[in-house]
This record gives structure tokens, sequence and C-alpha cells, in this order.
């Protein structure tokens, strides 16, 4: 299906203009955290796949400080 206004074939989901070098670093750090296969985590919209980002960095602050804290 073409989008008339963006021009060229339809995809749905996602932000346009994402970079695709963020998309993968996310995907990447999703997937390595909670050993989610990358498929399942390129299903997720922009939204949802930043908020577990968000959780993941904030569980990783947690961990590391409590190492420094030893």
């Amino acid at each position: 299906m073409l989008d008339p206004v963006r021009g060229g074939l339809w995809q749905p989901g996602g932000v346009a203009g994402y970079p695709i070098e963020k998309l993968y670093e996310e995907v990447a750090y999703i997937a390595y955290h909670f050993h989610w296969p990358p498929e399942f985590v390129l299903e997720m919209d922009h939204f949802e796949r930043h908020r577990w980002v968000e959780q993941i960095a904030a569980i990783n602050v947690k961990l590391n400080d409590a190492v420094k804290r030893r």
C-alpha cells in the first residue's frame, strides 16, 4: 500500500524518521537484558520500547549503586 503523505510504501507503527541505529540499539538492549527475541521487541511501538529501556536503565542504576556500596 502506498502512503500518500510520505510517499513510498506505508509501514505501520513507529515514529517517522526514527534513526535505524537507535532502533537497533534499543532492541539489542532490551533483548539482552530480558532475553526476549528481537522480533518480539521490534513489534513494540516506539513509546512502549522506550519505556522498557528506561525501566532496564533504572534497574541497572540500582544494581550498580548496590555494588558500589559494598
